[in-house]
C-alpha cells in the first residue's frame, strides 16, 4: 500500500499566475509557469518560476505553498536561484538593459535585496558556486548563438570575457531538431508561423550548471518550447568553463508522448536523502505559445557518471518517499480512464465530453454556459478499482470575460503582458459511483477559494467505482468549466498484456523506425531506448499506434530499444533489441 500523502502525479498542481497578453488585437487570459528552478534551502524546497510574480516553496515535495512578492522583477523570465555562500542568490532575463542579482536569507520573510543592479545583459542565467567558492553564471537563450558562461568577482562582474561554451549540431544531435516530433515541416497550421521563424534551427537556452564528483554537467534544452520535443541534453567537462564535451546520451530529460508532453529547460538537484530530481517545463501552448507548466521527475547518475531522469510514465502517479529510493521504480497504479465514454451537461461547439479522456491535455470540454453546476460524467464501462483521480481544468475564452490587469508592461509595440495580482478560484466537486445513482464524494472545494487546476487526488482507501462525475463551482473569472482531463488511476482486474518484440532499424543517422504487433488488453505502448542494452534511459509513450519514426537518436551512437505494452492490468516489458543499421 502506498501513503496517500506521498503520491503525485505531473503536471504539478499548482495555483499558476493567470497572465493577460494582449498582441496585434487580440486578447488571452491564460494560466503560465516554466523555466523552474528548485533549490533545497534551509531544509525547504524553494522553486522560482517564470511569469509568477512570486515563488513556491514546499517542505516534502509534495506539498507546494505560493508566495507573492513584489521585490523581484516579475516580468523578467527564466528566475534563476541557486545558494552561494549560504544565502539564496536570485536573477532573470533582460535583452537590453543589465541584469540585478537579489539576495535573500529567509525567503519566507521576504527580504529580498538587490545587491547589485548588474554589469551586463543576459537570458536564461544560472549561476553556481563550486566547491571552492568560485562562482560562474551560465547564460543564452537564441538559434544563433552558443550559450556562454564566465567566472564573477564577488560584485558579480564578468571577471574576463565571456567564454561561448556550446552551440546547436543538428546534423548530429537529431533530438535538436525543430518539429512536432522532430518533424521538420508543418503537420498542423498552427506549426507553420512557429518553424517559418525558427527557420530549422532550435533554440540552445535555459543552462544549468551540476556538479557530480569531479565532473561539471552543463545542461541545456532544445528545440523550441512550444514542442513536443522540448528536452534537456548535457555537455560535461573538468573544469566549470570547459572545455565541454558532448553527452551521447543526450537528452536526458524528454517526455514527447502523453497526456502532457516537454521536459525541457530546467533544474536538477538533491532532496534532503540525497535523492536526486529533474524539474523542467511541460507544454499546452494553445491559448498561446508560452501556455506552460511544471513537472518534476526522478533523476541521477548512474555508476559510470551518466545523468539520467526517469521518464517512463512520466505523467502517471509516482511515490516521492521520505527516504532514499529506487528512481526507476514503476507507477503504483495504471491510467483506467482512457476512451471512456463521456457526457455533459451542456458543450460549447467544438468542445466535446471526448476530449477529456484522450490523453491530450491540449483538448478540452467546456460547458455550454457559465453558470455554476455544469457537470461532466465519464463511464469506465464496468467497475473498477479507482485509486486517484487527476481532473486537469482549462482555460477557455477567458480573453472575453477577465478584467483588465491595470498594471504591466509593453516589450513592443505589438506586444503588452500583466500578470493578474491575485489567484482565481477553480473550484469542483468530484463524485464517484458504482452504477450511477448513488455517489461518493471524493473531493469538494466549493466555496473554498481553492485554485487548483491540475487537482490530484488520492482516495483514502480504493473505492470501486464506474462513473466518475465532475461539478464546476466558482471558476477563474466566472468563466466556463473546462476540463482537459478527467483521468482515472488503480488497479485493472485483468493482467497486464502480453509483451510484443520491437522490430527496428536505423533510416538515417538521426532516425530509427520502429514497429510492434499491437496485443490485447494494451492502453499503449511505451518505446524505451538508450545506447547500452541495460540503460534504456530515454522512453517515447504513444496510444493505439504500432510504430513510431523516432527521430531524436545522435548519429554518432550506437542504441538498443524495446517496446513495453502497457494497460490497466499493467506493464509487460519488451524484449530489449539492438537497433540494426
Amino acid at each position: 500500500m502506498h501513503s496517500s500523502q506521498r503520491v503525485i502525479c505531473n503536471p504539478l498542481d499548482l495555483a499558476y499566475r493567470y497572465q493577460d497578453i494582449r498582441a496585434s488585437g487580440s486578447r488571452s487570459v491564460h494560466r503560465e509557469a516554466a523555466d523552474p528552478s528548485v533549490v533545497l534551502y534551509q531544509g525547504r524546497y524553494y522553486m522560482f518560476v517564470s511569469m509568477s510574480a512570486g515563488f513556491w516553496h514546499s517542505a516534502d515535495l509534495l506539498r507546494w505553498e505560493y508566495r507573492a512578492t513584489s521585490k523581484l522583477p516579475a516580468l523578467d523570465y527564466a528566475p534563476d536561484v541557486r545558494e552561494v555562500d549560504g544565502a539564496l542568490y536570485i536573477s532573470a532575463s533582460r535583452k537590453r538593459d543589465n541584469c540585478p542579482f537579489f539576495r535573500s536569507m529567509d525567503p519566507l520573510a521576504d527580504d529580498f535585496v538587490e545587491v547589485t543592479p548588474g554589469t551586463f545583459p543576459f537570458w536564461d542565467p544560472n549561476l553556481f558556486q563550486d566547491d571552492d567558492g568560485a562562482v560562474y553564471l551560465y547564460w543564452g537563450c537564441d538559434n544563433n548563438t552558443p550559450l556562454y558562461g564566465a567566472r564573477l568577482s564577488d560584485t558579480f562582474e564578468r571577471i574576463g570575457d565571456p567564454v561561448p561554451l556550446i552551440r546547436a549540431d543538428v546534423a548530429t544531435h537529431g533530438w535538436e531538431q525543430v518539429g512536432e516530433d522532430h518533424v521538420t515541416t508543418p503537420t498542423r497550421p498552427d506549426q507553420e508561423q512557429l518553424l517559418a521563424r525558427l527557420e530549422g534551427k532550435p533554440y540552445i537556452e535555459g543552462a544549468w550548471m551540476t556538479r557530480h564528483q569531479d565532473t561539471y554537467y552543463l545542461q541545456y534544452a532544445a528545440p523550441a518550447t512550444q514542442l513536443n520535443t522540448y528536452a534537456d541534453g548535457y555537455y560535461t567537462a573538468p573544469s566549470p568553463l570547459g572545455p565541454f564535451a558532448y553527452s551521447l546520451d543526450s537528452p536526458f530529460s524528454s517526455k514527447p508522448g502523453g497526456f502532457i508532453t516537454g521536459a525541457g529547460h530546467g533544474s536538477t538537484f538533491q532532496d534532503r536523502h540525497g535523492n536526486w530530481w529533474h524539474a523542467s517545463t511541460m507544454r499546452i501552448s494553445v491559448n498561446d505559445d508560452f501556455e506552460r507548466r511544471v513537472g518534476i521527475f526522478p533523476a541521477g547518475f548512474d555508476q559510470d557518471g551518466v545523468l539520467f531522469c526517469n521518464q517512463n510514465f512520466a505523467d502517471y502517479p509516482f511515490v516521492v518517499p521520505d527516504a532514499p529510493f529506487d528512481p526507476w521504480t514503476p507507477p503504483p497504479w495504471m491510467l483506467l480512464s482512457y476512451k471512456a465514454q463521456a457526457t455533459a451537461s451542456s458543450a460549447a461547439p467544438g468542445h466535446t465530453p471526448a476530449s477529456t479522456v484522450d490523453e491530450d491535455i491540449r483538448t478540452w470540454w467546456a460547458a455550454g454556459s457559465r453558470e455554476p453546476g455544469e457537470s461532466l460524467t465519464i463511464d469506465l464501462g464496468v467497475s473498477k478499482t479507482v485509486n486517484a483521480v487527476q481532473v486537469n481544468l482549462a482555460d477557455h475564452k477567458l480573453g472575453a470575460v477577465a478584467p483588465h490587469v491595470p498594471e504591466g508592461a509593453a516589450w513592443n509595440r505589438q506586444f503588452w503582458r500583466g500578470i493578474f495580482p491575485r489567484h482565481q478560484p477553480a473550484e469542483t466537486l468530484v463524485e464517484v459511483s458504482q452504477e450511477g445513482q448513488r455517489w461518493t464524494v471524493v473531493r469538494d472545494s466549493r466555496e473554498t477559494d481553492v485554485d487548483a487546476p491540475h487537482a490530484f487526488i488520492v482516495l483514502d482507501a480504493p473505492l470501486r467505482a464506474r462513473y466518475i462525475r465532475v461539478t464546476g463551482g466558482r471558476m477563474p473569472f466566472d468563466g466556463v468549466l473546462a476540463v482537459s482531463g478527467v483521468r482515472a488511476f488503480g488497479t485493472g482486474d485483468g493482467a497486464a498484456p502480453r509483451p510484443v518484440r520491437a522490430r527496428a532499424h536505423r533510416v538515417d543517422g538521426r532516425t530509427a523506425r520502429i514497429e510492434w504487433d499491437a496485443t490485447s488488453a494494451a492502453t499503449g505502448y511505451n518505446i524505451r531506448y538508450g545506447r547500452h542494452p541495460e540503460k534504456l534511459y530515454h522512453s517515447w509513450l504513444v496510444y493505439e499506434r504500432t510504430c513510431l519514426d523516432l527521430r531524436s537518436l545522435n548519429a554518432d551512437a550506437e542504441y538498443w530499444v524495446a517496446v513495453d505494452a502497457f494497460g490497466e492490468g499493467g506493464i509487460a516489458p519488451g524484449e530489449t533489441a539492438r537497433l540494426k543499421q
